[in-house]
């Protein structure tokens, strides 16, 4: 005997059957809402049953009803500390360039391009990478490809400590940055295992790991470089990627691949081991293979309708835009505080007063740049109160727009501590600008897409770090004017784009396919976040 109290009630869902109208006329629509609830055994995996209505068609499931029913729990919970030490690895490998520039060029007596060069060779590898590492996911999946980058920036960051000369340097981090390319994959596969409720929030929590690994490596630096020297600096920071690769063994692949695979079987098992972790009932039924195609990963379908061209050219600007000023923002706070001046801009001549010459970071400089990095946090924590709030496109256009405010005011003639105070906000900006587009953009693009969209925008956006060493370290040294002038303009387009996107994927469920038929914002069943479907275009609810 089953009493009211053991039924589980899950959010209401609407199925639309295609083919013929049912008995009552409802065209083949089954509103399961409107059933009575029945009791149905669904195995657990763990020995149990459980007996739950269905309040999932006892027919067929897809990824997204599964997920959604299923809920967040214990596996994301793992998955995102997983994909948290991935992301964490990588931020150290690059937060590195802003403290090990600086160090070499007085060790080996550097120009100022030689000293460019060292952070711009790693994202000349990013930019070589990163659709191949898109390309890659999409193809042999988001795991094997997570996997394969890690592998390939231990060993040549490992290799980096022993480099004898500059050019050795070069080509090694360049190396290096070949493997980071693919990193941005991880935000993929945890994006594709969230509800959409969550979704927003938790991919932007993600980016803590960000924040603490770029806090680390400066911790790290204060302590190595003072007594061991910059060899050390790079053998400490590639321990954590080699701890994420131990880690990979619970790495699970995404459920929604398989999908895009046509591989029913391995989709249903990754489904049946959320419900497992997270101590849900399964899912009844089959899973539901939707969009299916040998013919993934294509860069053309990233512009094969209006509506997809348009999202994705504004998206590889809006890319650049944030990289080109997070990494400038980064690498303009060490030469700045390098310079060891209470006024950063000459006011005669607005002339940087740091390239006359060569000077190390001290300790002070080391605690200064953790406070800037400490910045991270409050953009990551504004955004996450933002985004489910106003919409990924407010959130990306307010947050680029502030940052130019703050970026503006570092021209202006001060103290040092107003000047931290000034960087420290510019960079809480532009960080949080950064990880509401790595929200928006797995959520624009389908399945068949999704890492490849994913990966040609990251590409674009290591153009932009590629030339930010080249406004931040040479041309300030010629123009701080100019140079504050070009990241404030830079991000004042970067808003205007974000509200020129076509799409605002807060609440919308994450698609397949691309259909060149119809639009993407537009179904004739859209998922809203709570979990039911409203009808669209055709009056009805």
């Amino acid at each position: 005997m089953v009493s009211k109290q053991d039924y589980v009630y899950e959010p209401v869902v609407k199925f639309r059957r295609s083919g013929s109208g049912s008995d009552d006329g409802s065209g083949g629509e089954v509103d399961m809402a409107s059933r009575q609830p029945k009791p149905r055994l669904t195995h657990m995996g763990n020995g149990s049953t459980d007996e739950v209505p269905g309040n999932i068609s006892d027919d067929h499931f897809t990824v997204d009803e599964a997920v959604e029913n299923i809920g967040f729990g214990p596996f994301q919970i793992k998955l995102s500390g997983l994909t948290g030490l991935c992301w964490m690895a990588d931020a150290m490998e690059m937060m590195i360039l802003s403290i090990l520039s600086p160090e070499l060029r007085c060790v080996w007596n550097l120009t100022r391009v030689q000293e460019a060069m060292i952070t711009t060779v790693v994202f000349i590898g990013m930019l070589i990478s990163s659709t191949l590492w898109g390309k890659i996911c999409d193809k042999y999946g988001r795991r094997v490809g997570l996997i394969a980058c890690s592998i390939w920036i231990f060993y040549y960051g490992v290799l980096s400590c022993a480099c004898p000369v500059y050019i050795w340097l070069l080509i090694l981090r360049g190396l290096v940055g070949f493997g980071i390319g693919g990193a941005p994959q991880a935000v993929t596969l945890y994006a594709e295992f969230l509800p959409a409720k969550f979704r927003g929030r938790c991919l932007v929590f993600i980016e803590t790991f960000w924040a603490i690994g770029a806090c680390f490596e400066v911790v790290i630096a204060l302590a190595v470089m003072p007594t061991l020297g910059w060899r050390y600096l790079l053998a400490f920071s590639a321990l954590p990627v080699l701890i994420f690769i131990v880690c990979c063994k619970w790495l699970p692949e995404s459920a929604r691949y398989y999908v895009a695979c046509g591989q029913q079987d391995k989709a249903q098992a990754v489904i049946k081991q959320i419900a497992v972790e997270n101590k849900k009932p399964m899912p009844l039924g089959n899973l539901k293979i939707e969009g299916a195609s040998a013919k993934r990963g294509r860069y053309k379908d990233l512009f094969k309708t209006k509506e997809v061209a348009i999202t994705s050219s504004l998206l590889l600007f809006i890319w650049f835009a944030n990289a080109f000023s997070y990494y400038g923002i980064v690498l303009l706070t060490t030469e700045l505080f390098a310079s060891g001046e209470e006024c950063a801009v000459s006011e005669s001549s607005s002339e940087l007063r740091c390239d006359a010459e060569c000077t190390t970071l001290g300790t002070k400089d080391y605690i200064d740049l953790l406070w800037t990095t400490l910045a991270e946090f409050p953009g990551i924590i504004l955004t996450i109160l933002l985004i489910d709030l106003i919409g990924r496109k407010k959130t990306m256009s307010i947050l680029f727009f502030l940052f130019a405010i703050f970026t503006l005011l570092v021209l202006l003639c001060t103290t040092r501590t107003i000047l931290t105070v000034f960087l420290f906000c510019a960079r809480a900006f532009i960080v949080g600008s950064f990880q509401a587009t790595y929200v928006y953009t797995p959520e624009v693009y389908p399945t068949s897409v999704r890492a490849i969209g994913l990966g040609a925008c990251s590409g674009l956006a290591r153009l932009g770090a590629i030339i930010a060493p080249f406004v931040s370290q040479v041309l300030l040294a010629y123009s701080a004017k100019l140079t504050i002038g070009i990241y404030a303009g830079t991000t004042i387009l970067a808003a205007i784009a974000c509200l020129c996107l076509p799409i605002e994927t807060k609440g919308r469920e994450m698609v397949n396919a691309v259909n060149s038929n119809q639009s993407q914002e537009t179904y004739n069943e859209e998922k809203t976040v709570d979990g039911n479907y409203r009808q669209m275009n055709d009056g009805t609810t």
